[in-house]
């Protein structure tokens, strides 16, 4: 840690960066917030109201923007949210090309300014993204780490709680796979205080709450027309910076890349790993049935194309 006391970078300071730094602010999980945008102006104008906003509720801390990458040093953990967002009828891959290129961009800056550093991708296609920001800042795969599993699990845990109208607070939804329409909802190691969703729902109600899962991203750029989700986002984000700050060492599902857990390797998706000061510390390897089996190969196939794509266009040979 450096000496300043923790230190978060924000690569992006749109709607989910901002609310990823007003989060953190409002915990007080850190000393001092850098958010770093190509709209300089806009980013010191939410630092202000954000420091603002810390002095009220009398928090330690302090959000200041960078304007350059050069100004994003020594940080504890990077956020990056940096990339074109998802409009109406955009594909996740559409937006490959176009954001892998800024993502490139993003971890040279983080590795030569920030060395030591965590980095949370949440830019999309989210595993994709977090397999060109280990690439090229040459991290090891415990320090670059995607936000999906919080988001898609706490969407599962939110629609279990419609449905049954009870259980608030109880629910603990799991989720694996890439973060997309290919993702893995577990209903299996989903409960209520304990108890097995399949003894609250029926197997038609459950597989109702998994599609609108697989698809909660897109219900919400449906209502908003110009923009996406960002509260649930940047909240899961806020989440896991917080488990890296304060080395709580708690089991999240997130992004990483395999290298031979659940028989993957080369490939980056969403398995529950242990959190702390060194980043995704651990790897669990849940028992997975034929069927999860075959919904978990699917999403990782559909990450290798994604991958393949990249390497087509001599992406990581630039």
């Amino acid at each position: 840690m450096n000496q300043k006391g923790k230190r978060v970078g924000i690569v992006g300071a749109g709607n989910v960066g901002a609310t990823v730094a007003y989060s953190l602010a409002m915990q007080g999980s850190c000393h001092e917030i850098i958010l770093r945008d190509n709209k300089v102006d806009v980013a010191k104008g939410k630092a202000l109201d954000m420091s603002q906003a810390a002095a009220a509720i009398r928090s330690h801390t302090v959000v200041t923007v960078a304007e350059d990458m050069s100004e994003l040093t020594d940080c504890d953990v990077v956020v990056v949210t940096a990339g074109s967002p998802r409009l109406p009828g955009m594909s996740r891959d559409d937006l490959l090309m176009t954001n892998a290129k800024i993502t490139k961009e993003v971890a040279k800056g983080i590795a030569k300014y920030s060395p030591n550093a965590i980095i949370i991708m949440v830019s999309n296609p989210l595993d994709a993204m977090t397999y060109v920001a280990m690439k090229e800042s040459g991290f090891d795969r415990s320090r670059v780490i995607g936000m999906a599993g919080i988001l898609d699990s706490s969407r599962m845990a939110s629609f279990i709680q419609e449905k049954l109208g009870y259980g608030g607070g109880q629910i603990r939804a799991s989720v694996m796979g890439g973060h997309g329409d290919d993702m893995v909802p577990l209903p299996r190691y989903s409960t209520v205080a304990g108890v097995p969703l399949s003894d609250l729902l029926s197997p038609e109600e459950i597989d109702e709450v998994v599609e609108r899962t697989r698809h909660g991203g897109a219900e919400i750029v449906s209502y908003l027309k110009t923009g996406s989700a960002y509260y649930a986002p940047a909240k899961s984000t806020a989440i896991m910076v917080d488990a890296i700050l304060k080395d709580t060492k708690q089991i999240h599902p997130c992004a990483v890349y395999l290298d031979g857990e659940y028989g993957y390797r080369d490939v980056v998706s969403g398995v529950p790993v242990m959190l702390g000061a060194n980043g995704a510390e651990k790897i669990i390897e849940v028992t997975l049935n034929e069927k999860e089996q075959a919904m978990f190969k699917k999403s990782c196939d559909s990450v290798y194309k994604l991958i393949k794509t990249l390497n087509e266009n001599n992406f990581f040979g630039e």
